[in-house]
């Protein structure tokens, strides 16, 4: 009877330990840097505001700065520390907002994320005005989500941290389907007992925490193989548009 209460929890033991053992690690968890804002990338950044805005404003141009607590990373060799402002000026309180976003080829540009991000950080300077801050995403179906990253009722520096929600798909279930999450950009709004005359902002170090190989299969080369029928479709495209 002792014998076989031993066999038995030897099969026990082996059938949770040996898959373990022989299961290969699926992540690689890295941190990506979007944009530090000293160096030029390929794309820009811009902005644009509700309707009570003055004229001549927003404003959106880069400063020389940087938060102390990344002044020990930064190196001589480095180019120059920069930080991305951006002032606004509106004729009236209320439900006043602007949004910083990034630019391609004189167009709005919507920044790919790599693998399924679990978090994105990022250096905001407050002024301490009673303003909200939120992220703009668009998920792999299309759908853009507001994720809330707190209040701007702070001085100076600050690091935040927004966690990336579960429900929020980052991968299309189909091949044709778009291949990542991707970033829209950020939006400020006022509270409507808010000063809102003489209003800046700074950011730097936009970066996110993703898992790399969490769409990665077995096969996954084959994804965009050319079957020939590229030519085919585009002519085809281009017989039905005369």
């Amino acid at each position: 009877m002792k014998k076989g209460v031993v066999v038995l929890f030897s099969l026990v033991f082996a059938a949770f330990c040996l898959p373990l053992a022989a299961q290969p690690n699926i992540k690689a968890v890295e941190t990506d840097v979007v944009d530090n804002f000293d160096t030029d990338a390929e794309w820009t950044w811009d902005v644009q505001a509700s309707r009570f805005i003055e004229e001549g404003y927003p404003i959106i141009k880069k400063f020389e700065g940087i938060p102390n607590s990344l002044r020990p990373y930064h190196k001589d060799s480095d180019p120059t520390a920069m930080v991305l402002g951006v002032k606004t000026k509106y004729q009236r309180k209320g439900d006043n907002w602007f949004e910083v976003f990034p630019k391609k080829d004189d167009k709005v540009y919507e920044i790919p994320f790599i693998g399924t991000v679990t978090q994105i950080d990022f250096w905001v300077w407050g002024a301490n005005y009673s303003y909200k801050l939120e992220l703009l995403v668009r998920d792999a179906d299309g759908r853009v989500h507001t994720l809330n990253a707190g209040s701007l009722m702070f001085q100076g520096w600050r690091n935040i941290v927004v966690n990336i929600p579960g429900y929020i798909r980052q991968h299309s279930k189909f091949r044709s389907g778009r291949r990542n999450m991707s970033f829209i950009g950020f939006r400020i709004r006022t509270d409507a007992n808010e000063a809102v005359d003489d209003y800046v902002i700074y950011f730097d170090q936009l970066k996110y925490t993703t898992n790399t190989l969490s769409n990665v299969y077995d096969g996954y080369d084959l994804r965009d193989a050319d079957f020939g029928d590229n030519e085919k479709e585009a002519s085809s495209d281009s017989a039905d548009a005369k």
